[in-house]
């Protein structure tokens, strides 16, 4: 059957726009190529022109020099045709490429927003409303803990401040008037009563004749009585 109806062809794929940019950007060179050549041969008549006179020889080479301006023209023609077609096809590419570029981010989105939903089933709103009051009450529980740590014990509450003050005031008046020999203010100094455990001078009433007065000595001690002679 092969034989007979032969085999089906398969259809060769259309040719891509980088293709097609690619093929006429060759052609594109080759008139680029046979413009050169006619230039260079224009500048030869030229220099032929200026060398000889006015007369048939002249009218010749200016005769050739037009065919070859008109050769000129063509290629120019064509070569702008199909730059105007490179043009073209670069702006098709480039909104193919712009196309292509959209159907990726398009891609990129879904996918991105597939596993954004399948996240946000895990969190809820109400999860976090509830857990940012547990942590304040026990950020409040935890301030509540270290006041009550640092609470002080020997210092009562009725305290009134402006009698502290009326204190230290006094304490330093008093450390004013401490003595410049052991520079050891006065409610510092040792009770010397005390430390000799002597006792205390007497407060009776005392004998008829006798003076209730009686002297001391530089110490604080009662004075010795001296006697006295009688003439």
């Amino acid at each position: 059957m092969k034989r007979v109806f032969g085999v089906k062809k398969d259809k060769e794929p259309p040719p891509s726009i980088n293709d097609a940019s690619d093929r006429i950007n060759k052609r594109g060179e080759t008139v680029d190529e046979k413009i050169k050549k006619l230039d260079a041969e224009l500048s030869r008549y030229k220099e032929q022109l200026k060398k000889t006179r006015p007369g048939p020889a002249q009218e010749a080479i200016k005769a050739r020099a037009m065919r070859v301006l008109k050769q000129k023209k063509m290629y120019e023609g064509q070569r702008d045709m199909m730059y105007n077609q490179t043009f073209n096809l670069d702006q098709v590419a480039f909104a193919a490429e712009g196309i292509k570029d959209a159907q990726q981010t398009m891609s990129a989105l879904k996918s991105a927003n597939k596993e954004l939903k399948g996240m946000m089933k895990t969190v809820k709103i109400q999860d976090i409303d509830n857990l940012q009051d547990e942590m304040m009450d026990l950020m409040d529980v935890s301030t509540e803990i270290q006041e009550t740590l640092g609470r002080s014990y020997n210092v009562p509450d009725d305290i009134d401040e402006e009698d502290l003050m009326g204190e230290l005031d006094a304490l330093e008046a008093d450390m004013g008037t401490e003595t410049e020999a052991d520079g050891v203010p006065s409610y510092l100094q040792p009770d010397l009563d005390a430390e000799l455990n002597l006792p205390s001078a007497p407060t009776g009433n005392a004998a008829p004749g006798r003076s209730n007065v009686h002297a001391e000595d530089e110490l604080g001690l009662p004075a010795v009585p001296r006697a006295s002679l009688r003439d």
